[in-house]
C-alpha cells in the first residue's frame, strides 16, 4: 500500500512537473516600467517617455509648449551607430543637443544629467512647440534616425508624476 501510495506521488510530482516547459505566461509579459519600448536592429529603445509637466494645475503640455523625452538608446551590436535627426508630427521643431554616439556596447541616456552618473553617456531631446495639448496617459509619435540601424518609431507616453496624487477638497472619498 506504501509502495502505491509512493507510486501516485510521484507521478503527481511529474505531471505538475510538465506546466513548467519553454512556453510560460511569463513569457510574452512587458517589463514594469512606464516608457515605451522600440528596437530596431541591434538598437534598442528603452523606457521612452515625455517628463511630466510640472508646475501646471491640470498636468498637462499645453499646445505651444516644449516637452523633454527621456530614454535609454542601448547599442547592442559591435558596432558604432550614432543618433542623426529625430522628428514628430506633434512638435513644430525637435531639438537634439549633447552626446548622439551610441559606441557599440553602450547606452546613451537621453534627459537631464544625474547626478552620480559618472562617465555614461548623455543627450537631450526637446519637442519644442507642440501642436496640441498632451496630458498624463496620452502619447505622441516620434521617429528616431540612426546612421547604420536606420529609423525607428516610438510611441511617448506622458510619464507618471513621482508623487502620489492628492485628492482635492470635496472631491475625496466618497465626495461625488
Amino acid at each position: 500500500m506504501l509502495g502505491s501510495a509512493v507510486l501516485g506521488l510521484g507521478a503527481a510530482l511529474l505531471v505538475a512537473g510538465c506546466g513548467a516547459g519553454q512556453i510560460t505566461q511569463t513569457d510574452t509579459q512587458e517589463a514594469a516600467v512606464n516608457g515605451a519600448s522600440a528596437e530596431v536592429k541591434d538598437i534598442a529603445i528603452r523606457n521612452a517617455e515625455l517628463a511630466y509637466p510640472e508646475g501646471v494645475q491640470p498636468a498637462a503640455y499645453v499646445q505651444g509648449s516644449d516637452a523633454e523625452v527621456l530614454m535609454s538608446i542601448v547599442n547592442r551590436s559591435g558596432r558604432n551607430d550614432e543618433l542623426v535627426s529625430v522628428s514628430s508630427d506633434a512638435a513644430a521643431n525637435v531639438s537634439v543637443q549633447g552626446a548622439r554616439a551610441v559606441p557599440a556596447g553602450t547606452a546613451l541616456s537621453i534627459g537631464p544629467d544625474e547626478p552620480g552618473a559618472g562617465r555614461q553617456l548623455q543627450g537631450e531631446i526637446v519637442l519644442e512647440g507642440l501642436k496640441r495639448e498632451i496630458r498624463p496617459g496620452q502619447t505622441i509619435t516620434a521617429t528616431l534616425t540612426f546612421r547604420e540601424a536606420g529609423p525607428v518609431e516610438v510611441e511617448l507616453p506622458v510619464m507618471a508624476p513621482a508623487e502620489p496624487r492628492v485628492a482635492e477638497e470635496g472631491h475625496g472619498e466618497g465626495g461625488h
